[in-house]
């Protein structure tokens, strides 16, 4: 089979513009997330010196000295600097997940919880709380979160894999039945709860926050979502070639099963991980990737990368924001999210299609 190289968009002809679109993209959000940080180490109920909190991330990195006093270091250290870790960690373990699902579904509606794996982690998470088992240790809530996110990527694995033949639609649909099967579950297990604190904690952890972050978390959630971004942005180009067309990525030696799978079992990895320290965080897988494809095109080269810089700077601005809009009280991060994240969507889709107009 002959493969015309013409046919294909820019991105297959040339390396020099993905190149410098990544680069300028990357040291962007790299400022803006390192100002995000020293920011949201500033703000609290303790004001610390921009300065301080700057020379404190420094004294952290191994880069130089605080000039803060003790205790702010303490504060910034071991309060401040691991949500904030966090916070970076979920949204880019969300946003890259985002762009992964859309380039999958060839659908920009397309979310990481789309075939079921926030709905799994939820009810893991529930379940804990319910049952006590939470206040056994403070890592039994993520691991029974990441426990029922894991699970449910199994179970839709197993069934869109029936027959001997891997089905991304039945994939799709049984992720979407198996969500609603979930959400009842769990809908059910807080109607059930007779203690009114235990539904007032499950509550807060669906809305989704980071005021449990401790270094343990970031410790555990780190290297996954890292690995998890890695193996995907390894096989962006593969997923390029996929979505200009199947038979002639297979002609270019791309095991599209093989590929597809990586990406799915990537994204689901990640997506529950993200889950499992954070709650359910909506709109940040759906709204970071759109918007970064709008800016920098379709090469999930570029749009992969950037879209995990861009969901963790989007984050952890949502979180420190969400810190001091009700000051001294707390807004949960997900409701947040979905707050900014609806009408910003609305307005991307507005603006696509008066560029298609």
């Amino acid at each position: 089979m002959e493969v015309k190289y013409s046919n294909y968009p820019e991105w297959r002809l040339t390396r020099s513009p993905v190149l410098r679109r990544l680069s300028i993209g990357v040291m962007l959000l790299s400022i803006a997330s390192i100002l995000a940080a020293v920011l949201a180490a500033s703000i609290g109920p303790l004001k610390i010196p921009f300065s301080h909190s700057f020379t404190t991330l420094i004294d952290v990195a191994g880069l130089g000295k605080s000039t803060a006093e003790p205790i702010e270091q303490a504060i910034i250290k071991s309060i401040r600097l691991p949500r904030i870790c966090l916070a970076f960690i979920v949204g880019a373990a969300l946003g890259i997940s985002g762009g992964v699902m859309q380039g999958l579904f060839r659908n920009p509606m397309a979310d990481p919880g789309i075939i079921g794996v926030s709905s799994g982690g939820a009810v893991g998470a529930v379940a804990a709380i319910a049952s006590g088992l939470n206040t056994v240790s403070t890592l039994f809530l993520p691991f029974f979160a990441f426990l029922g996110s894991a699970i449910t990527m199994s179970f839709v694995f197993l069934i869109a894999s029936l027959g001997g033949r891997f089905s991304m639609s039945t994939l799709l649909l049984a992720g979407i039945a198996i969500s609603s099967f979930l959400g009842a579950i769990t809908t059910a297990i807080i109607i059930l709860t007779d203690d009114l604190l235990l539904q007032r904690q499950i509550i807060f952890w669906i809305a989704g926050g980071f005021d449990t972050a401790r270094w343990e978390s970031v410790q555990i959630a780190g290297p996954i979502v890292f690995f998890g971004a890695f193996f995907t942005v390894f096989v962006a180009r593969e997923l390029n070639l996929i979505l200009v067309s199947e038979d002639e990525a297979r002609a270019l030696g791309v095991r599209v099963y093989l590929v597809r799978n990586i990406l799915l079992a990537s994204a689901s990895l990640t997506t529950g991980t993200a889950v499992a320290f954070s709650g359910i965080i909506a709109f940040v897988g759906l709204v970071v990737p759109h918007g970064v494809r709008l800016i920098v095109g379709a090469d999930h080269r570029v749009l992969l990368p950037l879209s995990a810089l861009g969901g963790g700077l989007f984050l952890l601005i949502a979180d420190t924001a969400a810190r001091i809009v009700l000051s001294p009280a707390e807004l949960r991060v997900g409701v947040l999210t979905a707050l900014i994240g609806a009408p910003f969507f609305i307005y991307l889709l507005l603006k696509s299609k008066a560029r298609l107009a």
